[in-house]
């Protein structure tokens, strides 16, 4: 029998951020997935700037800004008058990571290399077909027969999760029959490359988003368009006849259409999993929520899930926390999801409209709306979930800005040996202690004995003490010049680690 700290069931995104964090901590993991080899292509071809701060605070983001595209700009169309303009290079967002035009299997193929790193690389063709929960560990077995001992089970197996199914987790919502086609096309028109294009279309959606050509023609573009004709799953030809079709119809641009690289269509679920957690198997990514992938959210918050569990997990197995810290996992990132579905599903009923009044409302009341420059700020922060605090989680607080709970951005700091670095640089899973001039180092030596070695301590500007955790949101903060800030900062911990809430 095979015997792990961590079981991670899928290798895509969400299952290799995890392990990656996880070994980062020292714990054994076994990473396995039912495919019988990494995928080649994917729909998801765009990574947030939230995310690539993920990728680099755990090591995995490589050369991948090198190899991406870096069309910053979505650009929507009401036939050929601009209606929005979404600029995700605003330097406003306070981030140095780079948003990335880039696939999905390149950023796992990214992953995969970091995981290999750090010492662990994916089973594939051998997925979970059991589990048998007992009181301090789960035997998993996969389709070979090899039974597995593991202290958690982690399932990232996507929408139709065995994980998810084998633990008894419900997962409540829609199938709905909205058909939507995929192409990675070769096309010869007047469209801006250094951005997306969209039109809004009396018969559907149509984008257009440049992509990464290792052939160097410079010409190869993902095509998305919703079809409401096709009642039942196209084949190849039939995608690329209704490409060539929609194409010029929707975009109202003359294009020549040469080969196609890909093609594909998928309908979109809309399910959210009743809870994240049953006994030792947890869930995250799309096997605890699915959504139309409209704004690349998908990854994104898989990602996101992945890190804020890891740390977590690391903690409680290794001593230094009890079990009711992993019950915040859920209640910090379920609310994300549920605000993610939301925000997915009103795109796609204004995209998507049917009926004379939907479509009235969109092309005119919501044209007025979209194209007010503070308004498109707006949805550029929400989609870049730069925006995203745990304040009013168990672990978040109140007081002055920043709050226990909210993001910190990637500010300048200095290492004790004196040279300057990056906060979110030094983090690498870890837990960073930011200190002003001159504060005592009794801080330090209270965070070390809750957290143990991986907390790393950096001089910054400011005028308070401040923890922040490894995925980049403040823990707390004090005033080094009061008397009680270091028994304050014990206490948080304490409360923190032993009962999974801070308020």
């Amino acid at each position: 029998m095979v015997d792990v700290d961590v079981l991670v069931a899928g290798a895509g995104p969400t299952g290799l951020t995890a392990a990656c964090a996880l070994r980062l901590h020292d714990l054994s993991v076994l990473v396995v997935d039912g495919a019988s080899a990494p995928a080649t292509t994917s729909r998801a071809n765009f990574l947030h700037a939230r995310g690539s701060e993920v990728l680099s605070r755990i090591g995995a983001l490589g050369d991948l800004p090198g190899k991406s595209l870096r069309a910053m700009r979505i650009t929507n169309y009401l036939g050929n008058r601009p209606l929005m303009t979404l600029e995700f290079g605003d330097p406003h967002m306070h981030t140095a990571a780079p948003p990335m035009v880039i696939s999905q299997a390149k950023i796992e193929g990214s992953l995969r290399s970091r995981l290999a790193e750090l010492g662990t690389t994916p089973l594939w063709g051998n997925g979970l077909t059991k589990l048998q929960q007992r009181d301090d560990h789960v035997v998993a077995t996969l389709e070979d027969g090899t039974s597995v001992s593991a202290r958690w089970v982690v399932g990232c197996d996507g929408t139709s999760s065995p994980t998810r199914r084998l633990a008894g987790i419900a997962f409540p919502g829609v199938k709905v029959t909205e058909r939507w086609l995929l192409a990675d096309i070769h096309l010869d028109w007047d469209v801006d490359r250094g951005g997306t294009s969209g039109w809004i279309h009396p018969t559907g959606l149509l984008g257009a988003m440049p992509m990464p050509d290792e052939q160097g023609r410079g010409n190869l573009w993902r095509i998305f368009a919703y079809d409401p004709s096709l009642t039942e799953k196209p084949s190849e030809s039939q995608i690329l006849d209704r490409m060539k079709a929609l194409i010029p119809q929707r975009s109202g641009r003359t294009v020549r259409i040469g080969d196609a690289e890909w093609l594909s269509n998928f309908t979109v679920h809309r399910r959210l999993a009743d809870r994240y957690r049953q006994g030792r198997v947890l869930i995250a990514g799309d096997a605890a929520h699915a959504h139309a992938p409209f704004g690349g959210q998908g990854m994104l918050t898989g990602i996101g899930d992945a890190e804020n569990l890891a740390f977590k997990l690391a903690l409680v197995t290794r001593g230094l926390a009890a079990d009711p810290l992993i019950d915040t996992y859920e209640a910090e990132r379920r609310p994300l999801a549920t605000e993610v579905l939301r925000g997915t599903s009103m795109v796609t009923r204004v995209n998507v409209s049917g009926n004379p009044v939907g479509r009235f409302l969109r092309d005119h009341v919501a044209a007025r709306v979209f194209s007010l420059a503070p308004l498109q700020r707006w949805i550029t922060y929400t989609a870049s979930q730069l925006w995203v605090s745990y304040r009013k989680g168990p672990l978040g607080g109140g007081g002055a800005r920043p709050r226990p709970g909210d993001r910190i951005g990637d500010i300048e700091c200095t290492r004790p040996e004196g040279f300057s670095t990056m906060l979110h640089h030094e983090l690498g899973g870890g837990w960073a202690l930011l200190s002003p001039p001159g504060a005592p180092p009794d801080f330090t030596d209270f965070a070390r004995r809750r957290l143990g070695q991986f907390v790393g301590t950096l001089d910054f500007a400011g005028s308070e003490v401040m923890l922040v955790r490894p995925d980049g949101h403040l823990a707390w903060r004090g005033d080094p010049d009061r008397p009680d800030s270091v028994g304050a900062l014990d206490d948080w911990l304490h409360r923190a680690l032993t009962t999974g809430s801070t308020r």
